[in-house]
């Protein structure tokens, strides 16, 4: 069992940056495929960004691409998403997901290929 906890989040103004960390328990994450997923307000859970476990790849939605940023510290188990040039379409809330299976790139989108998932954490992008 893994059980991840996300943190970070927060209020921000449009062109600004956060970083949401994500701490697992329970399991080393270097063997796990890990995913930030977001939902903004009235919508569905959408995929942001994966990274694929031994740090085999990297996948970003096409929203985000050139200004989120997807890591993992595997001495910390801590994955982390760096957020920049925020704006207001990006208000949502983020949620930590990981399973120990390795994906495709095809697959990594996709919110049924994860297992385990945080709680979240609330950003919001408002002057």
């Amino acid at each position: 069992q893994v059980q991840l906890l996300e943190s970070g989040g927060g209020l921000v103004q449009p062109g600004g940056s956060l970083r949401l960390s994500c701490t697992a328990s329970g399991r080393t994450l270097s063997g796990y495929t890990m995913a930030w997923f977001r939902q903004p307000p009235g919508k569905d859970r959408e995929f942001v960004a994966a990274l694929k476990r031994m740090n085999f790849g990297t996948s970003y939605a096409t929203s985000v691409k050139g200004r989120f940023t997807i890591s993992k510290d595997n001495p910390r188990n801590t994955l982390y998403l760096q957020m920049n040039r925020l704006s207001s379409e990006d208000t949502a809330v983020y949620y930590c997901a990981a399973t120990s299976r390795g994906l495709i790139t095809s697959s990594l989108a996709g919110d049924k290929e994860y297992e385990y998932w945080g709680q979240g954490t609330q950003v919001t992008v408002s002057s």
